[in-house]
């Protein structure tokens, strides 16, 4: 039950994350944006 329960969660968190984008490349462009706040943070 928690297996389920945690693919609806990360399915709803993604459905979510692309529908703020309205391209292909601004999902680009989100996701270099993620991975360079994660790099500062871990500096």
């Amino acid at each position: 039950m928690k297996r389920v329960t945690a693919i609806a969660i990360l399915c709803t968190t993604v459905l979510l994350l692309v529908s703020g984008c309205n391209t292909m490349r601004g999902a680009g462009e989100d996701i270099e944006r993620g991975g360079e706040a994660i790099q500062r943070s871990a500096s």
